[in-house]
């Protein structure tokens, strides 16, 4: 995902000379397409992510939509008071770009992974949360947020995803992006890069359901999510995130609001999976990470 997200910057660099580039000395080896092609709009801030946050917010400031990039935890938890305080607050043009979150830094610890991270970004005003699957998703997510005026928080994964949709169909933020329909009672949502997994679990187990990407967490377009949920009464949640404040959070307090204002005649039924209320104090791969942590479907979920 960090090279489409890299070669898609340069291409929206050539039309627009107001994108630039901070760093907290990261990036090797995955940003030098955008280094070389525009050198003097690109910045090292170094280890120093909470200035960096203060320095994007003067430069969006100056006309500048500016894009952070570091390692998943480092521009999110670290700088969460700088976040609210000097981009959304005054809703600046700054895209926050965590790269490897939920359990895609498997071998370094707690301390290098991010699964608590949506919830912290869905909390704060003005700002639009992005969570694509795949190379695909996440080019288009970028192409968008070049014409976007205001905060954004990007989360991507590592490298070498595999895509997941053959072709990507065009969509808004806010909009679910489907990959299979279905006329059975089963919908599958699903956000980042663990789609991969959710995807082939289906077809191996050959489980009719329909399958939904999720590329925006918030906001979430609740005309799609009204006509989802009223069509299948049996929704699973899948996300590489804590349980609390996150995808399926978010879908089960839209669910609620629609049921209690009328909008909907029937509360569906809503599976979250998600991390458990827990630190995981082991090192891994990541796929043995999330089956630690209990990401991982069956088929009793599905009628």
């Amino acid at each position: 995902m960090r090279k489409a997200f890299v070669n898609q910057l340069v291409e929206e660099a050539k039309h627009n000379d107001k994108i630039f580039l901070l760093t907290g000395d990261l990036g090797f080896h995955a940003l030098e397409p955008f280094i070389e092609a525009y050198p003097d709009r690109f910045l090292n801030c170094g280890i120093n992510e909470q200035a960096m946050i203060g320095l994007a917010a003067g430069l969006a400031m100056g006309g500048f939509n500016v894009y952070i990039y570091s390692i998943a935890n480092f521009p999110s938890l670290r700088c969460i008071e700088q976040i609210r305080n000097d981009v959304a607050y005054p809703k600046l043009n700054v895209k926050i770009v965590s790269v490897g979150v939920g359990f895609a830094y498997s071998a370094l610890g707690a301390s290098h992974q991010a699964t608590e991270d949506m919830g912290m970004m869905r909390a704060i005003p003005n700002m639009v949360i992005c969570t694509p699957c795949d190379p695909s998703e996440t080019t288009q997510i970028i192409a968008m947020s070049a014409k976007y005026d205001g905060p954004m928080y990007l989360r991507l994964g590592k490298a070498r995803e595999k895509e997941v949709f053959e072709k990507v169909d065009e969509f808004e933020i806010g909009d679910f992006h489907a990959y299979q329909e279905s006329d059975t009672p089963n919908a599958l949502f699903v956000s980042g890069s663990i789609a991969d997994y959710a995807v082939n679990w289906i077809k191996e187990n050959q489980i009719s359901t329909a399958i939904y990407s999720v590329p925006f967490v918030k906001p979430i377009n609740q005309s799609q999510l009204k006509e989802i949920i009223t069509r299948h009464s049996n929704i699973v949640v899948l996300e590489e995130h804590q349980l609390s404040c996150g995808l399926g959070s978010a879908i089960v307090e839209q669910a609620n609001d629609m049921f209690a204002n009328g909008m909907i005649p029937e509360y569906p039924k809503i599976h979250r999976i998600g991390i458990h209320d827990l630190f995981l104090h082991v090192c891994g791969t990541t796929p043995s990470l999330r089956e630690k942590a209990f990401l991982t479907l069956d088929k009793g979920l599905f009628v």
